[in-house]
């Protein structure tokens, strides 16, 4: 029995135009996935993924040349899906999986699947661990995207992280700052499609240099800022940015326009978890609102 595990995500700085070369501020978090192989003597793949509370969200039966689908279930757009991961794994190492016996598999969620912490690049990073190939080429071949994700997957720390030249510039730094504990992360209810939401960023046409010069000294100033009005300036000027470049409404000024702090959207606009720093414990105020899902950084963020 091998047991593969991945950090989840949540990018800070740089949504969007991490694709254009932006160099953006993102951080693994505590929850993560885990896959675990345990041999048997029949050559199939006998595959369970279990929620974070334990239950089971997909089962298949895969063959193990062709990962031919070989049971009736209801998600099968899901082991489509899977499908394709694997036979691209197998693309980038075709001894993948050519063994004479199969495997039982099963993956283990540590957050909800809707809470958009990766449920997709933690489990293209633990199939590229167990197919002995590069994640990123996996990903590129599978989900696409900036590859931000897998990075944080692979890391512990928080991370620094541009596309130069189509290649990842990955650096570890030491992201904890002072005021941590007037950070948050709030949920707002509905998993964003990260896909979505890049077709329509990709739809806009317009230069973006400046932006990308605007985001990238955000991003260096937020890792050496030092106190809580500072960074508070700095996700807003952030929102700011992004809200022109995307032609959207910032979160902050649809729902909590009344809210004394300061509001950053993570990830995809309009879904998944937003960033907030505060003064005060701002958990009265949201789940008043009707948000329930308050996460203080600590708990967060590794």
């Amino acid at each position: 029995m091998k047991t593969y595990r991945s950090n989840g995500k949540l990018l800070l700085t740089g949504e969007y135009v991490v694709l254009d070369g932006a160099i953006s501020l993102a951080v693994p978090t505590q929850y993560g996935q885990s896959l675990t192989i345990k041999p048997i003597e029949t050559q199939r793949l006998y595959w369970k993924s279990f929620d974070d509370a334990g239950n089971v969200w997909f089962e298949g039966v895969f063959s193990c040349n062709d990962f031919e689908i070989l049971n009736q279930h209801p998600n099968d757009t899901i082991a489509q899906r899977l499908k394709e991961i694997l036979l691209a794994a197998k693309t980038l190492n075709p001894e993948f999986l050519n063994t004479p016996h199969g495997f039982e598999v099963e993956t283990q969620l540590e957050f909800p699947k809707n809470w958009g912490l990766g449920t997709s690049s933690t489990l293209i990073n633990n199939i590229a661990n167990w197919a002995n190939i590069d994640a990123f080429k996996l990903l590129e071949l599978t989900f696409g995207g900036s590859g931000y994700d897998i990075a944080c997957a692979q890391h512990d720390t928080a991370i620094t992280y541009q596309i130069n030249n189509k290649a990842p510039l990955i650096n570890s730094v030491g992201f904890s700052p002072s005021f941590k504990n007037h950070l948050y992360f709030v949920y707002l209810n509905q998993k964003q499609n990260s896909r979505d939401g890049i077709a329509h960023y990709k739809a806009l046409t317009h230069d973006l240099t400046s932006v990308i010069s605007e985001i990238n000294n955000i991003t260096k100033q937020m890792l050496t800022c030092e106190d809580l009005e500072t960074f508070k300036t700095l996700i807003t000027t952030h929102e700011s940015i992004i809200s022109k470049t995307l032609q959207q409404e910032t979160v902050a000024s649809k729902f909590f326009n009344d809210f004394d702090g300061a509001i950053k959207s993570l990830g995809a606009w309009g879904g998944d978890f937003m960033l907030i720093a505060s003064q005060d414990d701002p958990t009265a105020y949201f789940k008043n609102k009707g948000f329930h899902t308050i996460i203080p950084y600590s708990k967060m963020i590794l």
